[in-house]
């Protein structure tokens, strides 16, 4: 237990370390949390970072707002009904869904309001996800990942 203490209080302040300066590399953040008197290395920063939902891009580690708020996330109660997703082409993916639930997991993230997305169409058992350019589409494929290894989206999953 003393364990996973340690570890949430790692993460408050990774969380602390991301929101002021976003740091280039993991090397970095541990370096910062020595400062702070916490010991790491870089494998737990590895974890924790990924716990945590941070995404790199542009060369610099945050946590995207989704991750912080996945636990009220419509999608969240949605993802039983979901067999696969997968990339279809640029800037697009499917999800593939159970028989008759392609508007049930539509309207779930439409009410999640993913600033991602500039639009989804729902077929009987499918989700077509729209994005803008490359880097939304990444956003989402990092968002969709999150969900699957938190609340259990299966591996053949993958985007």
């Amino acid at each position: 237990m003393r364990d996973r203490e340690f570890q949430r209080r790692r993460q408050m302040v990774i969380r602390d370390i991301l929101s002021d300066g976003e740091p280039k590399d993991q090397k970095e953040i541990v370096e910062k949390l020595k400062e702070k008197g916490i010991p790491s290395t870089q494998p737990s920063v590895s974890r924790d970072l990924k716990e945590l939902g941070a995404v790199r891009h542009g060369g610099r580690y945050y946590i995207p707002s989704w991750a912080e708020r996945a636990d009220e996330s419509p999608f969240r109660r949605v993802l039983p009904l979901i067999r696969s997703i997968k990339l279809a082409g640029p800037y697009q993916m499917l999800i593939q869904t159970m028989d008759g639930a392609g508007p049930a997991v539509e309207a779930a993230i439409e009410a999640s309001n993913w600033e991602d997305l500039v639009g989804t169409v729902s077929g009987h058992s499918s989700v077509l996800l729209l994005t803008e350019h490359k880097f939304f589409q990444d956003l989402l494929i990092y968002r969709l990942k999150f969900f699957r290894e938190e609340y259990g989206i299966g591996e053949e999953n993958e985007p």
